[in-house]
């Protein structure tokens, strides 16, 4: 195997494990939930384009919304008024994992 071939794969792990020990276990829960929950509408990293184009990407919330002022929203169930969204109601943890999340997109 070239040198160069391992050297590639070897920047590439280190890179894919560096930023995965960097996100807090709250923000992995969050995107999950997100993923889980979200992304079917929204997307939820950095770059791409939300699969519905009315939907929010993400990354761009907090130019709306100061992330944590959501935690209320999230609380009592997001109503946007839109009839695809779904309502949500989530649990204080899931809140706290969520915004975790969001605030790792900025």
């Amino acid at each position: 195997m070239p040198v160069a071939l391992i050297l590639s794969f070897a920047l590439f792990a280190f890179a894919m494990t560096s930023s995965a020990m960097a996100a807090s276990p709250a923000e992995l829960r969050g995107r999950t939930f997100a993923q889980t929950n979200c992304a079917r509408c929204h997307s939820i990293d950095r770059s791409t384009a939300s699969p519905l184009a009315i939907a929010p990407p993400f990354r761009t919330l907090h130019k709306k919304y100061p992330i944590d002022t959501l935690a209320e929203a999230l609380a009592e169930g997001i109503d946007t008024g839109h009839p695809t969204m779904p309502m949500f109601v989530l649990e204080p943890d899931q809140i706290n994992d969520l915004l975790s999340f969001l605030k790792s997109l900025k």
